[in-house]
């Protein structure tokens, strides 16, 4: 089997490519996929894994600002990494991760992303740090929002900046469906 990797900036997709993402987000995260999670994920660097039947997984980074001990650090964020189920554990998330990682890694001061517990095994096993400190929002509202339910999910990956000490808080940008 003939596998594409292709990775492209958001503005450089097609409609048609942007809806095989969309429908394959949705069909991973069976019916938990909304339009505030698509549109995290828009307007960074995509990485799309094409099969013999179509897209078969699919990642994305983008950038966010971070505040850790006093600083704002750019975050290359993984938002919306899935695989489509018929070739789930045969290697292709590694594949995408490894292209989102190779950003990360070069062009971020660090990498973050949120886990579910599926996807928590794929992480773990590349480098990234489960991170046991607290995290928070810069919201528009109420200033800086503890997410407790945020902290158990909630992984790190050193680049550019080096190693992060969990005692001191992540403070992430706000967006749309982070806080209310």
């Amino acid at each position: 089997m003939t596998i594409r990797v292709r990775t492209a900036h958001t503005a450089d997709l097609t409609p048609a490519e942007l809806d095989a993402v969309r429908g394959l987000l949705e069909a991973a995260f069976e019916g938990d996929f909304g339009d505030e999670d698509w549109d995290h994920g828009l307007g960074g660097l995509h990485v799309l894994v094409h099969d013999g039947s179509g897209l078969a997984a699919h990642g994305a980074v983008v950038m966010r600002r971070v505040g850790y001990r006093g600083r704002w650090l750019r975050a290359g964020y993984v938002e919306n990494v899935a695989v489509r189920a018929d070739v789930r554990r045969g290697g292709l998330g590694g594949r995408v991760m490894a292209e989102l990682e190779r950003a990360v890694d070069r062009a971020y001061d660090l990498g973050a992303l949120s886990a579910s517990d599926d996807g928590a095994g794929l992480y773990t096993s590349r480098g990234w740090e489960r991170w046991t400190g607290q995290v928070h929002a810069l919201s528009p509202r109420d200033g800086i929002v503890r997410l407790p339910d945020e902290e158990g999910d909630c992984y790190v990956r050193a680049a550019l900046a080096g190693s992060l000490d969990p005692a001191h808080e992540l403070v992430f940008d706000w967006r749309d469906g982070d806080v209310l």
